[in-house]
Protein backbone atom coordinates (compact mmCIF):
# COMPACT_ATOMS: atom_id res chain seq x y z
CA UNK A 1 0.00 0.00 0.00
CA UNK A 2 1.94 3.18 -1.17
CA UNK A 3 2.37 5.97 1.64
CA UNK A 4 3.56 9.31 1.24
CA UNK A 5 7.34 10.00 0.82
CA UNK A 6 6.92 11.92 4.24
CA UNK A 7 5.54 8.63 5.39
CA UNK A 8 7.81 6.58 3.80
CA UNK A 9 11.14 8.13 6.42
CA UNK A 10 9.13 7.89 9.19
CA UNK A 11 11.19 5.69 12.36
CA UNK A 12 9.10 3.10 14.86
CA UNK A 13 10.32 2.61 18.56
CA UNK A 14 9.30 1.27 21.77
CA UNK A 15 8.12 4.38 24.60
CA UNK A 16 10.29 4.05 27.89
CA UNK A 17 9.38 5.70 30.79
CA UNK A 18 11.12 9.11 29.67
CA UNK A 19 8.78 9.10 26.84
CA UNK A 20 5.59 9.91 29.51
CA UNK A 21 5.74 13.46 29.68
CA UNK A 22 6.25 14.27 25.41
CA UNK A 23 3.08 11.86 25.25
CA UNK A 24 1.35 13.59 27.90
CA UNK A 25 2.05 16.91 26.29
CA UNK A 26 1.05 15.44 22.71
CA UNK A 27 -2.14 14.17 24.32
CA UNK A 28 -3.04 17.93 25.23
CA UNK A 29 -1.85 19.00 21.82
CA UNK A 30 -4.23 16.33 20.20
CA UNK A 31 -7.10 15.77 21.79
CA UNK A 32 -10.06 17.98 24.24
CA UNK A 33 -11.22 15.51 25.89
CA UNK A 34 -10.76 11.19 26.35
CA UNK A 35 -6.94 12.25 27.61
CA UNK A 36 -4.83 9.61 28.99
CA UNK A 37 -2.87 10.91 31.90
CA UNK A 38 0.52 10.82 32.92
CA UNK A 39 -0.26 7.80 35.09
CA UNK A 40 -2.13 5.83 32.88
CA UNK A 41 1.07 6.34 30.11
CA UNK A 42 3.61 5.01 32.47
CA UNK A 43 1.68 1.99 33.44
CA UNK A 44 0.91 1.09 29.56
CA UNK A 45 4.64 1.39 28.58
CA UNK A 46 5.94 -0.74 31.28
CA UNK A 47 2.41 -3.31 31.10
CA UNK A 48 3.15 -6.61 29.75
CA UNK A 49 0.10 -6.97 28.00
CA UNK A 50 -0.35 -3.97 25.96
CA UNK A 51 2.50 -2.29 23.60
CA UNK A 52 3.24 1.58 22.84
CA UNK A 53 5.17 2.29 20.03
CA UNK A 54 6.64 5.90 18.91
CA UNK A 55 6.62 7.53 15.41
CA UNK A 56 9.29 9.75 15.13
CA UNK A 57 10.96 11.40 12.15
CA UNK A 58 14.69 13.41 12.91
CA UNK A 59 14.66 12.26 16.20
CA UNK A 60 10.70 13.96 16.50
CA UNK A 61 7.79 12.67 18.06
CA UNK A 62 4.99 12.58 15.62
CA UNK A 63 2.48 10.40 17.16
CA UNK A 64 2.13 7.41 18.90
CA UNK A 65 -0.39 3.99 18.72
CA UNK A 66 -1.28 1.82 21.70
CA UNK A 67 -2.67 -1.78 21.77
CA UNK A 68 -4.05 -3.61 24.68
CA UNK A 69 -4.50 -7.32 24.44
CA UNK A 70 -7.11 -9.31 26.79
CA UNK A 71 -5.30 -12.57 28.37
CA UNK A 72 -7.13 -15.59 26.75
CA UNK A 73 -7.76 -14.55 23.56
CA UNK A 74 -6.96 -13.23 20.47
CA UNK A 75 -8.04 -9.91 20.38
CA UNK A 76 -5.94 -6.96 19.83
CA UNK A 77 -7.58 -3.33 20.56
CA UNK A 78 -6.25 -0.48 19.54
CA UNK A 79 -6.96 1.82 22.63
CA UNK A 80 -5.52 5.11 21.27
CA UNK A 81 -4.08 6.43 18.16
CA UNK A 82 -2.34 10.31 17.87
CA UNK A 83 -1.30 12.03 15.09
CA UNK A 84 0.38 15.71 15.76
CA UNK A 85 -1.77 18.00 14.05
CA UNK A 86 1.25 19.60 12.54
CA UNK A 87 2.08 16.65 10.75
CA UNK A 88 -1.19 15.49 8.95
CA UNK A 89 -2.83 14.84 5.77
CA UNK A 90 0.85 13.04 4.94
CA UNK A 91 0.17 9.40 5.23
CA UNK A 92 1.24 9.28 9.04
CA UNK A 93 -2.04 7.75 10.18
CA UNK A 94 -1.72 5.14 7.65
CA UNK A 95 1.19 4.28 8.30
CA UNK A 96 0.77 3.76 11.66
CA UNK A 97 -1.86 1.77 11.28
CA UNK A 98 -0.27 -0.91 9.04
CA UNK A 99 2.27 -1.11 12.15
CA UNK A 100 -0.51 -1.52 14.48
CA UNK A 101 -1.62 -4.68 12.84
CA UNK A 102 1.91 -5.96 12.59
CA UNK A 103 2.40 -5.41 16.24
CA UNK A 104 -0.37 -7.43 16.60
CA UNK A 105 0.21 -9.71 14.21
CA UNK A 106 3.60 -10.73 16.23
CA UNK A 107 1.49 -11.49 19.25
CA UNK A 108 -0.65 -13.72 17.34
CA UNK A 109 -3.40 -12.20 17.34
CA UNK A 110 -6.17 -12.59 14.57
CA UNK A 111 -8.46 -9.52 15.01
CA UNK A 112 -7.43 -5.83 15.91
CA UNK A 113 -10.30 -4.08 16.74
CA UNK A 114 -11.15 -0.14 17.73
CA UNK A 115 -13.60 2.17 18.41
CA UNK A 116 -13.94 5.27 16.57
CA UNK A 117 -16.23 8.57 17.26
CA UNK A 118 -19.51 8.15 15.05
CA UNK A 119 -18.62 11.57 13.56
CA UNK A 120 -14.87 11.16 12.77
CA UNK A 121 -15.72 10.91 8.99
CA UNK A 122 -11.77 11.00 8.04
CA UNK A 123 -10.66 8.13 10.30
CA UNK A 124 -13.44 6.00 9.40
CA UNK A 125 -12.84 6.60 6.16
CA UNK A 126 -9.06 5.35 7.04
CA UNK A 127 -10.14 2.23 8.68
CA UNK A 128 -12.58 1.62 5.66
CA UNK A 129 -9.84 1.80 3.45
CA UNK A 130 -7.95 -0.38 5.02
CA UNK A 131 -11.23 -3.54 5.53
CA UNK A 132 -11.86 -2.68 8.61
CA UNK A 133 -15.39 -3.56 9.13
CA UNK A 134 -18.28 -2.37 11.78
CA UNK A 135 -19.70 -4.59 13.91
CA UNK A 136 -21.00 -2.71 16.65
CA UNK A 137 -22.14 0.73 18.42
CA UNK A 138 -21.32 1.67 22.00
CA UNK A 139 -23.53 4.56 23.46
CA UNK A 140 -22.10 6.79 25.24
CA UNK A 141 -19.01 6.03 24.87
CA UNK A 142 -16.66 9.17 25.20
CA UNK A 143 -16.82 12.01 27.90
CA UNK A 144 -19.17 13.71 25.75
CA UNK A 145 -21.90 11.20 25.39
CA UNK A 146 -21.51 10.72 22.18
CA UNK A 147 -21.16 7.22 20.64
CA UNK A 148 -18.43 5.01 19.33
CA UNK A 149 -18.36 3.08 16.27
CA UNK A 150 -16.66 -0.62 16.82
CA UNK A 151 -14.59 -1.60 13.61
CA UNK A 152 -12.23 -4.83 13.18
CA UNK A 153 -10.26 -6.55 10.97
CA UNK A 154 -8.43 -10.36 10.73
CA UNK A 155 -4.89 -9.34 10.42
CA UNK A 156 -3.81 -12.86 10.00
CA UNK A 157 -4.78 -14.60 6.87
CA UNK A 158 -4.05 -18.63 5.98
CA UNK A 159 -1.58 -18.76 2.76
CA UNK A 160 -3.72 -19.86 0.16
CA UNK A 161 -1.11 -20.15 -2.27
CA UNK A 162 0.45 -23.24 0.22
CA UNK A 163 -3.08 -25.20 -0.65
CA UNK A 164 -3.59 -26.33 -4.46
CA UNK A 165 -7.17 -26.08 -3.59
CA UNK A 166 -8.96 -24.44 -0.78
CA UNK A 167 -11.89 -26.51 1.21
CA UNK A 168 -14.89 -24.47 0.07
CA UNK A 169 -17.29 -22.19 2.38
CA UNK A 170 -20.67 -23.38 3.02
CA UNK A 171 -23.19 -21.90 5.55
CA UNK A 172 -25.75 -23.35 7.34
CA UNK A 173 -29.41 -22.01 6.65
CA UNK A 174 -30.65 -23.00 9.92
CA UNK A 175 -29.05 -22.94 13.65
CA UNK A 176 -29.25 -27.05 13.93
CA UNK A 177 -27.75 -28.18 10.32
CA UNK A 178 -23.92 -26.70 11.33
CA UNK A 179 -22.82 -30.72 10.87
CA UNK A 180 -24.43 -31.35 7.74
CA UNK A 181 -22.93 -27.84 6.15
CA UNK A 182 -19.55 -29.08 7.14
CA UNK A 183 -20.28 -32.35 5.31
CA UNK A 184 -20.93 -30.45 2.57
CA UNK A 185 -17.94 -28.71 2.64
CA UNK A 186 -15.91 -31.53 2.19
CA UNK A 187 -17.78 -33.67 -0.34
CA UNK A 188 -17.65 -30.23 -2.58
CA UNK A 189 -13.42 -30.05 -1.96
CA UNK A 190 -13.16 -34.36 -2.68
CA UNK A 191 -15.80 -33.87 -5.45
CA UNK A 192 -16.31 -29.88 -6.38
CA UNK A 193 -19.49 -28.83 -7.24
CA UNK A 194 -21.34 -32.01 -7.39
CA UNK A 195 -23.51 -32.35 -3.97
CA UNK A 196 -25.78 -28.97 -3.80
CA UNK A 197 -26.23 -27.67 -0.33
CA UNK A 198 -30.05 -26.15 -0.66
CA UNK A 199 -31.02 -29.66 -1.75
CA UNK A 200 -29.31 -31.82 0.71
CA UNK A 201 -28.58 -30.07 3.82
CA UNK A 202 -31.70 -30.86 5.48
CA UNK A 203 -31.68 -34.36 4.27
CA UNK A 204 -28.27 -35.47 5.93
CA UNK A 205 -29.61 -33.51 8.97
CA UNK A 206 -32.23 -35.85 9.11
CA UNK A 207 -29.86 -39.20 8.15
CA UNK A 208 -27.90 -38.48 10.81
CA UNK A 209 -29.76 -35.90 13.64
CA UNK A 210 -29.60 -37.16 17.42
CA UNK A 211 -33.47 -36.26 17.69
CA UNK A 212 -32.85 -33.98 20.73
CA UNK A 213 -30.28 -31.48 22.00
CA UNK A 214 -30.23 -28.88 25.20
CA UNK A 215 -33.16 -27.05 23.14
CA UNK A 216 -34.86 -27.14 19.80
CA UNK A 217 -34.31 -29.20 17.00
CA UNK A 218 -31.68 -32.05 17.18
CA UNK A 219 -28.27 -31.86 16.34
CA UNK A 220 -26.16 -34.67 14.56
CA UNK A 221 -23.83 -36.80 16.14
CA UNK A 222 -20.43 -38.00 15.08
CA UNK A 223 -21.60 -41.44 13.78
CA UNK A 224 -24.46 -40.13 12.15
CA UNK A 225 -22.60 -37.91 10.24
CA UNK A 226 -19.67 -40.61 9.48
CA UNK A 227 -22.84 -42.86 7.82
CA UNK A 228 -23.88 -39.93 5.91
CA UNK A 229 -20.54 -39.79 4.35
CA UNK A 230 -19.82 -43.33 3.78
CA UNK A 231 -22.89 -43.97 2.25
CA UNK A 232 -21.97 -41.69 -0.83
CA UNK A 233 -18.90 -43.41 -0.33
CA UNK A 234 -16.19 -41.51 0.98
CA UNK A 235 -13.63 -42.80 3.23
CA UNK A 236 -14.30 -42.26 6.60
CA UNK A 237 -13.46 -42.84 10.13
CA UNK A 238 -14.46 -41.86 13.59
CA UNK A 239 -12.22 -40.07 16.46
CA UNK A 240 -14.27 -40.81 19.67
CA UNK A 241 -13.25 -40.56 23.25
CA UNK A 242 -16.71 -41.60 24.84
CA UNK A 243 -19.09 -44.26 24.47
CA UNK A 244 -22.91 -43.79 24.94
CA UNK A 245 -25.45 -41.60 23.70
CA UNK A 246 -23.96 -38.65 22.92
CA UNK A 247 -25.64 -34.84 24.51
CA UNK A 248 -27.37 -35.80 27.39
CA UNK A 249 -26.13 -33.88 29.92
CA UNK A 250 -28.69 -30.73 30.12
CA UNK A 251 -31.48 -33.33 29.29
CA UNK A 252 -33.98 -33.75 31.80
CA UNK A 253 -36.79 -36.50 30.64
CA UNK A 254 -36.44 -40.07 30.89
CA UNK A 255 -38.37 -40.47 27.72
CA UNK A 256 -36.30 -38.79 25.67
CA UNK A 257 -33.02 -40.21 27.28
CA UNK A 258 -34.73 -43.43 26.19
CA UNK A 259 -35.31 -42.19 22.49
CA UNK A 260 -31.87 -41.06 22.42
CA UNK A 261 -30.36 -44.52 23.78
CA UNK A 262 -32.22 -46.13 20.91
CA UNK A 263 -30.62 -43.71 18.43
CA UNK A 264 -27.50 -44.10 20.10
CA UNK A 265 -27.86 -47.72 19.23
CA UNK A 266 -28.98 -47.70 15.84
CA UNK A 267 -26.31 -45.55 14.89
CA UNK A 268 -23.95 -47.66 16.48
CA UNK A 269 -25.13 -51.13 14.31
CA UNK A 270 -24.99 -49.55 11.68
CA UNK A 271 -21.64 -48.28 11.71
CA UNK A 272 -20.03 -51.81 13.12
CA UNK A 273 -21.98 -52.88 10.01
CA UNK A 274 -20.50 -51.07 7.52
CA UNK A 275 -16.77 -51.45 8.90
CA UNK A 276 -16.28 -47.69 9.70
CA UNK A 277 -12.85 -47.54 12.10
CA UNK A 278 -13.38 -45.91 15.34
CA UNK A 279 -10.44 -44.71 17.48
CA UNK A 280 -10.31 -44.26 21.20
CA UNK A 281 -7.32 -42.01 21.06
CA UNK A 282 -7.48 -38.34 21.54
CA UNK A 283 -6.85 -35.92 19.11
CA UNK A 284 -3.74 -33.54 19.25
CA UNK A 285 -2.42 -30.81 16.69
CA UNK A 286 0.45 -33.27 15.44
CA UNK A 287 -2.22 -36.06 14.83
CA UNK A 288 -4.90 -33.47 13.18
CA UNK A 289 -1.44 -32.38 11.63
CA UNK A 290 -0.60 -35.34 9.88
CA UNK A 291 -3.96 -36.64 8.87
CA UNK A 292 -4.64 -33.63 7.08
CA UNK A 293 -0.82 -33.50 5.23
CA UNK A 294 -2.09 -37.46 4.12
CA UNK A 295 -5.04 -35.84 2.47
CA UNK A 296 -8.05 -36.17 4.55
CA UNK A 297 -10.44 -33.38 6.47
CA UNK A 298 -11.35 -32.96 9.72
CA UNK A 299 -14.93 -32.34 11.04
CA UNK A 300 -14.42 -31.65 14.38
CA UNK A 301 -17.53 -31.01 17.60
CA UNK A 302 -16.02 -27.99 19.64
CA UNK A 303 -17.65 -26.06 22.47
CA UNK A 304 -18.82 -22.45 21.52
CA UNK A 305 -17.67 -21.49 25.09
CA UNK A 306 -14.39 -20.05 24.26
CA UNK A 307 -15.88 -18.02 21.42
CA UNK A 308 -19.00 -16.91 22.40
CA UNK A 309 -19.44 -17.68 26.00
CA UNK A 310 -22.71 -20.15 25.15
CA UNK A 311 -21.28 -23.45 26.31
CA UNK A 312 -23.16 -25.14 22.24
CA UNK A 313 -22.01 -28.10 20.72
CA UNK A 314 -20.74 -27.18 17.61
CA UNK A 315 -19.25 -28.83 14.19
CA UNK A 316 -16.53 -26.97 12.00
CA UNK A 317 -14.04 -28.33 9.29
CA UNK A 318 -10.81 -27.93 10.22
CA UNK A 319 -8.86 -27.61 6.73
CA UNK A 320 -5.26 -26.65 7.69
CA UNK A 321 -2.70 -26.50 10.48
CA UNK A 322 0.68 -24.41 10.96
CA UNK A 323 3.01 -23.89 13.74
CA UNK A 324 0.74 -21.30 15.26
CA UNK A 325 -2.55 -21.68 14.45
CA UNK A 326 -5.14 -24.12 13.75
CA UNK A 327 -7.83 -22.86 10.40
CA UNK A 328 -11.50 -23.81 10.70
CA UNK A 329 -14.41 -23.27 8.25
CA UNK A 330 -17.47 -22.23 10.49
CA UNK A 331 -20.49 -22.61 8.74
CA UNK A 332 -22.25 -20.34 11.62
CA UNK A 333 -22.46 -16.72 10.07
CA UNK A 334 -24.53 -15.43 13.11
CA UNK A 335 -21.60 -13.96 14.59
CA UNK A 336 -20.37 -12.28 12.05
CA UNK A 337 -22.92 -11.26 9.35
CA UNK A 338 -20.51 -8.84 7.37
CA UNK A 339 -18.04 -10.91 6.45
CA UNK A 340 -17.92 -12.58 2.67
CA UNK A 341 -17.88 -16.24 2.17
CA UNK A 342 -14.37 -15.86 1.10
CA UNK A 343 -13.68 -13.93 4.69
CA UNK A 344 -15.08 -17.08 6.59
CA UNK A 345 -12.76 -19.51 4.98
CA UNK A 346 -9.63 -20.60 7.10
CA UNK A 347 -10.33 -18.76 10.21
CA UNK A 348 -7.66 -18.83 12.76
CA UNK A 349 -7.43 -20.45 16.10
CA UNK A 350 -4.49 -19.97 18.19
CA UNK A 351 -3.60 -23.31 18.73
CA UNK A 352 -4.58 -23.50 23.11
CA UNK A 353 -7.85 -22.04 22.21
CA UNK A 354 -8.76 -24.57 19.86
CA UNK A 355 -7.35 -27.60 22.70
CA UNK A 356 -9.86 -26.06 24.46
CA UNK A 357 -12.56 -25.88 22.50
CA UNK A 358 -12.16 -29.42 21.05
CA UNK A 359 -14.35 -31.16 23.98
CA UNK A 360 -17.98 -30.47 24.89
CA UNK A 361 -20.15 -30.96 28.42
CA UNK A 362 -19.34 -31.99 31.79
CA UNK A 363 -17.78 -35.56 30.49
CA UNK A 364 -15.71 -33.52 27.92
CA UNK A 365 -16.50 -35.77 24.74
CA UNK A 366 -14.28 -34.97 22.28
CA UNK A 367 -15.17 -36.57 18.66
CA UNK A 368 -14.36 -35.97 15.52
CA UNK A 369 -15.10 -37.56 11.57
CA UNK A 370 -12.41 -37.93 9.10
CA UNK A 371 -12.99 -38.04 5.46
CA UNK A 372 -10.78 -38.77 2.90
CA UNK A 373 -11.72 -39.10 -0.45
CA UNK A 374 -13.68 -42.40 -1.91
CA UNK A 375 -11.68 -45.58 -3.66
CA UNK A 376 -12.28 -45.48 -7.37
Amino acid sequence: MALTAAAAVLSIRNASLPDATTLVALEHKCFTADRISLRSFKRFITEKRSDLLLVERDNKILGYFLLIYRRGTSLARLYSLAVDPDYRKQGIAEFFMLEAEKTAASRRCVLLRLEVRYDNTAAIRLYQKLNYQEFAVKHDFYEDHSDAICMQKQIIQFDTESVSRQVPYIAQTTPFTCGPACLLMAFNYFEPGKYDPLSLEIDIWREATTIFMTSGHGGCGPRGLALAAYNRGFDVAIYLNKEGPLFTDTVRSEVKKAILQRVHDSYRQKVEQSAIPIHRSELGISKIKQLLQEGALLLVLISTWQFDKSKAPHWVVVCAVDEHFVYINDPDTEDIPWLSSAERQYIPVEHSVFIKAFSYGKNRLKTAVVIRAGKS
